[in-house]
């Protein structure tokens, strides 16, 4: 009998050990591995889509008939179209006859920092793109990869919505997730006419913002330029980051003209940025709104095919996967 209790002993804490051990690796796997929560956009735009048809079917019928006057100015040659010239792509510069990008870099206190000035016609040419094309927590994929897949000109990552829970998040017009992340917490709306502004949740729903006509809404931040002024100090920073940091950031200049910089860091050679090192940046840059995205080992630019700057992820130079992507496509 002494013999099968002593047994006993040893056993439970053996099976108790395991289903911890079990019930650890689990939630390991389920907050940072599983996918979950996952919506394609690609069948979100499906159906939009095909719920306009719908409800454009009724007057189909009497546009029929202007439709074929149309087809028939066209065939005879009198609504010509303009041709477009091809793009003149270099190492460092893109211009078309609607998009201009011209990429510069500096050394910013000891750090390297690349700037992608744009200037485009029409604004719905700067997009959002999500891993594997779709939103959910778990969904990551390299800038590059994701910039690739498509079709971007230029691309730098987002706010990799998918490392939190809540916080609004709207891409390309598509609302994804309306919960906030608390009143103080400022985002980066832009508009259809390509207008930014940043935003506190407290202030304002994201349904209210999508009615007002956002197109994006990012939820990292905070705000690093507005109305022109720094809105940053020296005391700021973002949580669990480092004083100076690889950095992203994104800002308007004018109608049209925009501005997406990166910074490297943590390493010999670039040191990195802090926020208000980075606010002053794009001030400098002429931006009246700015605001700062996902840093550290997500900061990756990315320009015609090849990363431009030089991501740290872990112990070295590479990517991260990462939830999303600002980018240019024509």
């Amino acid at each position: 009998m002494k013999r099968q209790k002593k047994k006993g002993f040893h056993f439970r804490p053996l099976l108790f050990g395991t289903a911890l051990l079990g019930y650890s690796v689990f939630t390991l796997l389920d907050a940072f591995v599983i996918p979950k929560n996952v919506v394609s956009a690609q069948d979100l735009v499906t159906e939009t889509t095909a719920s306009a048809g719908t409800e454009a079917g009724a007057g189909s019928a009497e546009s029929a008939a202007d439709t074929g006057s149309a087809e028939t100015e066209t065939d005879t040659g009198s609504a010509g179209t303009e041709e477009s010239t091809a793009a003149v792509i270099t190492d460092s510069s893109y211009t078309s006859d609607s998009v201009s990008i011209e990429i510069t870099q500096q050394t910013v206190e000891n750090t390297q920092v690349y700037i992608a000035d744009i200037q485009v016609k029409d604004p719905s040419v700067l997009m959002a793109g999500l891993a594997d094309g779709s939103f959910g927590q778990n969904i990551s994929e390299k800038t590059s990869v994701i910039a690739q897949q498509a079709g971007a000109i230029l691309a730098i990552n987002g706010d990799y919505y998918g490392f939190r829970s809540s916080g609004y998040v709207m891409r390309n017009g598509i609302l994804y997730r309306e919960n906030s992340a608390g009143a103080d917490q400022e985002d980066l709306v832009i508009y259809e006419d390509g207008t930014m502004e940043i935003i506190r949740e407290g202030d304002i729903t994201a349904q209210e913002l999508q009615q007002k006509g956002a197109v994006q809404i990012f939820s990292f931040g905070p705000g690093l330029v507005e109305n022109g002024q720094v809105a940053v100090d020296a005391e700021d920073e973002v949580d669990q980051a480092m004083t100076s940091n690889p950095r992203t950031a994104i800002g308007q200049i004018s109608e049209g003209h925009y501005a997406m910089v990166v910074s490297d860091g943590r390493t010999q050679e670039s040191a990195g940025l802090t926020l208000q090192q980075l606010a002053e940046v794009m001030q400098d840059l002429g931006c009246e709104t700015a605001y700062n995205l996902d840093g550290g080992g997500s900061t990756t630019m990315w320009f015609n095919g090849s990363v431009v700057n030089n991501p740290t992820s872990g112990h070295g130079i590479k990517e991260r996967s990462v939830s999303d992507i600002v980018y240019i496509a024509e």
